[in-house]
């Protein structure tokens, strides 16, 4: 997955709008203004491309136990965000995808009710 295809496949969710909060360099994705996933530009043109995505506690242990290339949330709750190091080609395309469903969806699922039914029409 290149940068364009990343940034398109995020893109194409329902509420989604994409920010440089932090600085020029941090590209983010929120979801009705909560974040879901996150890069940095600089390193991606330095070949060590990487994706923040916020994932279950649980099940983010395992991935980090299967794939060396998952790791805890670089300047995240190591809880709660990986770090998928897409560089090292270990992880399946299909996988990351999943992953940055996964990430919009849990993010969906803490907002107020109101705001969840307004990504449903």
């Amino acid at each position: 997955m290149n940068i364009e295809q990343y940034r398109a496949y995020c893109l194409n969710k329902k509420g989604v709008t994409e920010h440089f909060p932090f600085d020029e360099d941090v590209l983010v994705f929120k979801v009705l203004g909560k974040m879901f996933a996150l890069s940095s530009l600089k390193k991606w043109e330095e070949g060590l491309q990487s994706i923040n995505l916020k994932c279950d506690p649980d099940y983010a242990l395992e991935l980090r136990a299967e794939y060396e290339a998952i790791e805890p949330g670089y300047h995240m709750s190591k809880k709660h965000w990986n770090t998928i190091q897409l560089h090292k080609n270990e992880v399946p395309p299909a996988l990351v995808k999943e992953l940055i469903d996964q990430s919009y969806n849990l993010v969906v699922k803490s907002l107020p009710k109101k705001l969840q039914k307004e990504l449903e029409n």
